[in-house]
């Protein structure tokens, strides 16, 4: 059996790493920054705390901002972008810049 094929039986092979979140900003041309929230207890007080991480995502189906995505782990794409939105939940609502609204 060649190393090619004990790597494609081992348990667990091929699963990417898949997150939920919302877009926050989607200003870019085929990005997206998503943040997910998760919920942690606190070491010492056992509070239940969340906490939110952002990631910048490829994004080729257009998720604007307020969208609730999944994305998935992928090979580098840019310095920053190691995940990819892999589809679109929910639609936010509309969601206007404030300079917008106030100029």
């Amino acid at each position: 059996m060649s190393a090619n094929e004990k790597r494609a039986k081992a348990p667990g092979a091929g699963r990417r790493n898949e997150q939920v979140g919302t877009v926050v900003s989607a200003k870019m041309q085929k990005s997206v920054v998503v943040a997910v929230e998760r919920l942690v207890q606190h070491p010492v007080y056992h509070k239940t705390i969340r906490r939110t991480s952002t990631f910048m995502a490829h994004d080729e189906k257009g998720a604007k901002q307020g969208d609730t995505v999944r994305i998935v782990e992928a090979r580098p794409l840019s310095r920053r972008k190691r995940w990819r939105v892999e589809e679109i939940l929910a639609r936010g609502a509309a969601v206007e810049d404030i300079a917008d609204v106030a100029g």
